[in-house]
């Protein structure tokens, strides 16, 4: 009888030691995912700041260093500095004044964001793609702007 209580103290003990470890384990996990910067789609602040702002050479900063650049209805696919100036071009034809995200996406390594231009007195529509790989900064991808069509 004595040695069967000693084996349930003991079954007791082991079973507190590990629910606690697993415990601090995914509370320790938890946390560390809430503090990580590039969860959700903190990326696109910036980003949207630079467009709003018609800041093209700030944006580059987040263009990956070959990336397709659709404006209006003129697609390339180019590089980083290229792109910096198609969109430095387009700022300087249309004078952003407000930039509104209608839509954000995701799906493991790749975010997607649609929004609304409101640059030289027309409606745009951009879109971007992003992606990171190995824990790196996500970079732009693909970016699209269109003119928005009225209904």
């Amino acid at each position: 009888m004595k040695k069967s209580i000693h084996i349930l103290l003991a079954i007791s003990l082991l079973c507190f030691s590990v629910g606690a470890r697993a415990q601090s384990f995914f509370v320790g996990n938890t946390q560390s995912v809430r503090q990580n910067p590039e969860d959700g789609f903190s990326v696109f602040s910036s980003i949207t700041k630079y467009l709003a702002a018609g800041d093209a050479a700030s944006l580059s900063s987040w263009f990956a260093d070959n990336l397709d650049v659709t404006v209006i209805s003129s697609t390339r696919n180019c590089s980083r500095k290229q792109a910096r100036e198609i969109l430095r071009s387009f700022f300087e034809a249309n004078t952003p004044r407000s930039f509104t995200v209608t839509h954000k996406a995701s799906e493991a390594n790749k975010k997607y964001m649609i929004g609304l231009l409101n640059a030289g007195g027309e409606l745009f529509q951009v879109t971007i793609y992003a992606t990171s790989s190995s824990g790196e900064p996500y970079k732009i991808q693909q970016l699209n702007i269109s003119r928005q069509t009225a209904y």
